[in-house]
């Protein structure tokens, strides 16, 4: 009898290990890589910069910059919702993770009652009982259904994780773009009162003229008009100045009216040059990219464990208790201990779990291509920053020598105009070409900088993929 029992008890160990086996082979999924071709080298020439880093903003060399963007990573609401997300992804991560460990319940239960024997009886017996109970419940995991499932939900994980890092590299270079929309537009507002006091002048001489003779009234009308029309400029640079401050503040999760900005110019910052790599180092360099990876692993989780569960499930249950005819106390206990094992088998679903596969398969190539053009319009993004950067450099020194070329013409049209050797056409022409080039330095001064702005997120703001991840 015992060694009977023994026997029984072993041949049930080696199948729950056997199954354990199953289970344990059958966890790994397949991850789908996409075939990608990567150039070697990119487009547009590279420059012999540094490597880029992740607080690569320091490198503008404003102290008021960097404070700004500290005080974003501190409190701008969109990371602290994306932060959210991640810790929300995470206990999704534990609770599917929990699914692959067995569920153990315990029960405690008494009563009293009294029952009659039977129809002949003529009175009641009183009944009294309490008892514990410990059960074991397992799922155990032959085709790798809950294992796929707790991968696919780390992986999703992950592309949170990722998705907080792209938003972050969106908030700092927002941060750094408003900052310096904020300078550029305080210096066009300058210039354009430079070029109103330019007009103001110009029309005093005029004026002088006129009332010597020799000017006609159409001058001095035409010359008032362009003080107005340079007065009017003002107006909505100021505007504008205004508008983006408080945008700057919602940036830092600032009320728009709390937000002081003190730098005035933008010749005293900095334009750093980063070396942008190999096209073929983008992938782990990119959080978007990384994000749209583990969000297809996920899906190759989610194909696997949608075709896990065509397969029979298999159970393992387990009881073990006492109970005792006394109440609320387990004297002279009777003890029980079983184990169950089942298996069960869809055998009609409507065909819901096939179509299951089917749609799972369907995401994952969808996803498939999402990341393909993920890849391809980053490379494009890099590229076309790298261009925009030289383009705006080059742009930036030919608009130098144009202004100095303007302000010389102006100074001779108005020595010219003094004399009668020139008409008042000729010195409006020269007005309108200093202003218009002053105000075009101002923009290239600000592309410039956006520029490089837009060349160090295209590269992934300093960010790498780490080594371990979580599968």
């Amino acid at each position: 009898m015992t060694t009977r029992f023994i026997f029984r008890r072993t041949r049930l160990a080696l199948a729950v290990a056997a199954l354990m086996t199953l289970s344990a082979c059958a966890s790994r999924i397949d991850a789908t890589r996409p075939n990608l071709e990567l150039p070697a080298t990119w487009a547009e020439a590279s420059p012999a910069g540094i490597e880029l880093q992740r607080d690569w903003w320091r490198g503008f060399g404003s102290d008021e910059l960097s404070g700004l963007i500290d005080q974003a990573l501190a409190a701008n609401p969109d990371l602290s919702i994306a932060a959210e997300r991640v810790t929300q992804a995470e206990i999704t991560a534990r609770s599917a993770g929990a699914s692959l460990f067995p569920l153990l319940t315990v029960s405690a239960n008494t009563n009293v009652g009294s029952n009659k024997p039977g129809p002949v009886s003529t009175g009641w017996n009183k009944t009294e009982g309490s008892g514990v109970a410990l059960s074991v419940a397992y799922e155990v995991d032959v085709w790798g259904r809950v294992a796929a499932v707790a991968s696919g939900a780390n992986a999703s994980l992950n592309a949170s994780r990722y998705d907080l890092e792209t938003v972050r590299l969106t908030l700092t270079t927002g941060v750094a773009n408003a900052y310096f929309q904020t300078l550029a537009l305080r210096v066009r507002l300058r210039v354009a009162e430079n070029n109103l006091a330019i007009a103001e002048k110009v029309y005093a001489i005029v004026e002088a003229r006129y009332r010597y003779g020799s000017a006609s009234a159409l001058d001095m009308s035409r010359q008032r008009g362009t003080v107005l029309t340079q007065r009017n400029t003002l107006l909505p640079l100021q505007v504008q100045e205004r508008q983006t401050v408080s945008a700057l503040a919602i940036l830092l999760g600032r009320q728009p009216q709390a937000l002081q900005v003190a730098a005035q110019n933008l010749t005293t910052l900095n334009v750093p040059e980063v070396s942008p790599g190999l096209p073929s180092t983008l992938i782990t360099r990119r959080p978007d990219i990384a994000s749209v990876e583990a969000q297809l692993y996920a899906a190759d989780a989610n194909v696997a464990a949608a075709r896990a569960a065509l397969l029979p499930t298999i159970s393992l249950t387990g009881a073990a208790g006492n109970s005792s005819a006394a109440l609320l106390a387990l004297g002279n206990p009777a003890y029980s201990v079983g184990l169950t094992a089942s298996i069960v088998q869809t055998l009609f679903d409507g065909n819901r779990l096939r179509l299951q596969v089917e749609t799972s398969e369907s995401v994952r190539r969808q996803l498939i291509e999402n990341y393909r053009r993920t890849v391809y319009a980053s490379l494009k993004e890099v590229d076309d920053a790298l261009s925009n950067a030289s383009r705006n450099f080059a742009q930036e020194q030919a608009q130098i020598e144009i202004k100095k070329e303007a302000e010389r013409a102006l100074k001779l049209s108005e020595l010219r105009y003094r004399e009668g050797a020139d008409d008042l056409n000729t010195l409006l022409d020269a007005q309108r070409t200093l202003f218009t080039a002053d105000d075009t330095l101002a923009q290239l001064r600000l592309l410039r900088l956006t520029g490089t702005t837009d060349v160090f997120k295209a590269l992934g703001g300093g960010w790498s993929r780490p080594q371990v991840e979580v599968k």
